[in-house]
């Protein structure tokens, strides 16, 4: 038998515990004060993000928009009004005299309007384009100026007097400003309701699990802080950068996830000392020391996983690296400094409020029970008897429901998002079904430098001869500026497009040249992830193998979680594509299937979710090493570990996927697909890979899962830190509170 080690006290531990139980009346009043300004200072947060952020700004695409938004607005609508001929007033068609007189008048009070610029409209200019195939619709388009926010509130000041009825037309809005609006304002009212969801459901379930009312409030009151305190931390970047709104839905869930995951762990252990017959202070003394320290290791391994998306140039990534790592920080903060001065005035008041007593009736509040431990005991050993079967079987399945990713497809976002009964989606969708074309399919070139006639003209030429162009237009000029306009022969994003934009780069020109558009676009956004995810990858596997070999001492166990944990995500990639670009389930969920995953998506979720599956991974594992630096005995480690954290993950589990699945319900369908995926990793982290393949893997290595080579070992010794008790252990196992076995 190895020998077994214990972990040394460090003198800093002793002075953290005494600071956080000396004055916790103080500490708590403080929180709430903090809190308050936190309330004060995030307030409106949401009214100051944007909805875009999914474009490389430094990449030449984001160079040609901004050039020609400068130089020829007009090229760049952002703003289109949906003009309909009303038959029973006279409006016959868009070429009657009154529905012309009436679009006229219109398209002078939009040009009128501050802020807008380059207006023009079918009447004017009596293009094909802007005239629907029925001839009952046409358009008139406008750029309004400024960055996304400013243009919100442009259109939120001219909007009134466009929209509805004018005489003989009936007016709606369209066009990516109308889109990005609707889309913040669906996404606040979303967010409010899976609050009123997710916030009572979890009160119910965390009673369930500890029983006590007063012990299922405590998580819930971290969470909230965590929450407010990010928002406040948001608002203010919000006045140095731009964040997304769709951070927000980032920031309630992890903030009622995670903090609740580190709540009840705390709340746990602290019950299990006070139940091994401590007095408050020296339980929560105990429980720093323990489960105190897995948190901390935890909030560090989930916050670096989405630090990983500073490294991306696209300021939707970024934005959930803000909210993310704030979010995690404050959630472990309040865990490690307010959570264990509220348990010292509660002491054995935690169990107080049971509500479990009709099948409890006769035992006392906070009574061990320890069968539902005794039941993953048996889970584990079950697995382990039978550990190459379980191994095997478990990844084969994780793989083949990971298969469909294979088939994934890049596209962007669009008005498509929005339910089928939001305006701006309504507007998009009768120009992509009655006007002719692809509207937003063309390719926009900038030329820069004088040139002759013949020049242009003989670039023009060889744009339209490309393989994958229809024809091309052009050049408009402005001084030294021009530009051409490409249409191609597939969708607005599709294979064909994308293919058409290197070709369109790839031509020769008297001049310089920059190509935009929506494919454009999207090309250089792929292009910026594939060059940044290699760094994002090795900046999560370096710091998780450093941060897990700290934690355990092994170097087997770090390369371990990494590999597990990206196979507990084959399912969430694989449902991705299955539902939200295949379509299957769309009728079901609500959705339009565009047959395409937003670019930035599958980085997001994947950062999110490996963070959340190394959070349930850091609990298992640094229980199963304070058993075996306890007894020395591997497999009955694994068993205890499995015994006194299988209940608790499965539950935090649950309640995180409540929470996830409460955003879920969101109109936003790249919102649904975050809640709903990583709903589905993280109950597939818990139930499938910690309860199945951990154990099977780790009876398969058996006591090499503990190795070291003597330089790392010695390492570890040094500077390393792990979740056991540094003096005196009980030899018989603690015993766990009831129902969070």
């Amino acid at each position: 038998m190895p020998e077994v080690k214990k972990t040394p006290r460090g003198s800093g531990e002793g002075a953290f515990t005494r600071f956080v139980t000396a004055r916790p009346r103080l500490s708590l009043l403080l929180a709430l004060l903090v809190t308050a300004l936190a309330v004060v200072a995030g307030s409106g947060v949401a009214d100051r993000m944007g909805s875009g952020g999914w474009e490389d700004p430094d990449a030449r695409s984001g160079y040609a928009a901004r050039a020609l938004e400068r130089e020829f607005p007009a090229s760049q609508p952002n703003l289109l009004l949906l003009v309909q001929a009303r038959p029973e007033v006279g409006g016959a068609g868009v070429d009657d005299p009154a529905v012309t007189a009436e679009a006229d008048r219109l398209t002078a009070r939009l040009a009128a309007e501050v802020q807008v610029t380059g207006v023009g409209s079918y009447w004017q200019t009596k293009l094909p384009a802007l005239r629907s195939e029925d001839g009952r619709q046409a358009l008139i388009s406008a750029r309004v100026l400024g960055d996304e926010k400013t243009a919100t509130e442009v259109l939120d000041r001219i909007a009134p007097q466009f929209e509805g009825v004018h005489g003989p037309v009936e007016v709606s809005l369209g066009g990516p400003v109308a889109v990005q609006r609707e889309i913040t304002t669906t996404i606040q009212e979303d967010l409010l309701r899976a609050e009123l969801i997710a916030l009572p459901v979890t009160l119910v379930l965390l009673v369930l699990v500890f029983g006590s009312a007063i012990a299922a409030l405590l998580p819930l009151g971290v969470g909230i802080i965590a929450i407010l305190g990010t928002n406040a931390v948001l608002r203010g970047l919000t006045e140095f950068t731009e964040v997304s709104v769709f951070a927000m839905n980032l920031t309630t869930a992890l903030g009622l996830g995670l903090a609740i995951d580190y709540a009840l762990f705390i709340v746990r252990r602290f019950r299990e000392e006070l139940a091994a017959g401590r007095e408050p202070v020296a339980a929560v003394g105990a429980t720093l020391r323990t489960a105190g320290r897995t948190v901390l290791f935890s909030s560090l391994t989930v916050a670096v996983a989405l630090s990983a998306m500073l490294l991306f140039p696209m300021y939707f990534l970024r934005s959930f690296a803000y909210a993310g790592i704030a979010v995690v920080l404050i959630a472990a903060a309040a865990a490690l400094v307010l959570l264990p001065a509220a348990l010292v005035l509660l002491g054995e008041r935690v169990n107080s409020l049971e509500l479990r007593r009709l099948w409890r009736r006769g035992r006392p509040a906070g009574a061990p029970d320890g069968g539902e431990g005794r039941g993953w005991a048996r889970s584990a050993a079950l697995v382990m008897r039978r550990a190459p079967l379980f191994a095997l079987a478990t990844t084969i399945g994780l793989l083949l429901l990971g298969l469909p990713f294979l088939g994934v497809k890049f596209g962007t976002v669009d008005d498509r998002q929005l339910p089928k009964t939001a305006a701006s989606h309504l507007v998009q969708q009768e120009i992509r079904d009655g006007f002719p074309g692809s509207p937003g399919a063309g390719l926009v070139v900038l030329a820069e430098g004088k040139a002759s006639t013949s020049e242009y003209e003989g670039y023009r030429a060889r744009l339209a001869d490309l393989p994958g162009a229809v024809r091309a237009e052009g050049p408009v000029t402005s001084g030294e500026y021009a530009y051409f306009t490409v249409l191609g022969e597939g969708e607005a994003v599709g294979p064909q497009t994308q293919d058409l934009v290197a070709e369109v780069r790839g031509v020769e020109a008297p001049f310089d040249t920059a190509v935009t558009g929506q494919a454009a676009v999207l090309v250089d956004a792929q292009d910026a992830i594939a060059e940044k995810l290699p760094w994002a990858l090795a900046l999560i596997v370096a710091a998780t193998l450093l941060l897990v070999f700290l934690l355990t001492g092994s170097v087997l166990i770090p390369l371990q979680a990494v590999l597990l944990n990206a196979l507990s995500l084959t399912a969430m990639f694989g449902a991705v594509v299955w539902v939200f670009q295949e379509g299957n389930l769309s009728g079901f969920l609500s959705f339009t299937a565009t047959g395409d995953i937003e670019t930035t998506l599958p980085v997001l979720m994947f950062c999110i979710a490996f963070g959340l599956s190394m959070d349930y991974g850091v609990f298992l594992i640094s229980r199963i090493k304070e058993e075996y630096d306890r007894t020395g005995d591997h497999e009955g480690a694994v068993r205890a570990g499995l015994a006194r954290t299988g209940g608790l993950i499965t539950a935090a589990a649950v309640i995180l996927a409540v929470v996830m699945v409460a955003i879920g319900t969101s109109r936003v369908t790249n919102t649904k697909m975050l809640g709903l995926g990583i709903a589905l990793a993280v109950l597939m982290d818990a139930m499938v890979v910690r309860s199945l393949l951990v154990p099977a893997v780790m009876k398969l290595t058996g006591r090499a899962t503990w190795w070291a080579p003597g330089p790392l070992r010695r390492l570890h010794e040094r500077f390393g830190l792990s979740e056991g008790e540094p003096a005196a252990v009980p030899a018989e196992p603690a015993k766990v509170p009831a129902g969070v076995g």
